[in-house]
């Protein structure tokens, strides 16, 4: 897959609330193309998970 592939798949998967499968396609979409729109979607999505779910990164 490209890296607009993974990016498109994750969004997709944002989308449906799937936020694990989301940051992996992102990162998988940043490993082939570091430049990729994905960088700004996992940043996002990273800040929503630590507002959200507090307790998965403060345990």
């Amino acid at each position: 897959m490209t890296a607009e592939e993974y990016y498109r798949k994750g969004n997709e998967y944002r989308k449906q609330s799937q936020w694990h499968e989301a940051i992996n396609c992102y990162i998988e979409a940043i490993k082939l193309d570091p430049d990729s729109p994905a960088v700004e979607a996992k940043r996002m999505l990273d800040d929503i998970m630590a507002f959200y779910c507090k307790d998965m990164y403060n345990p």
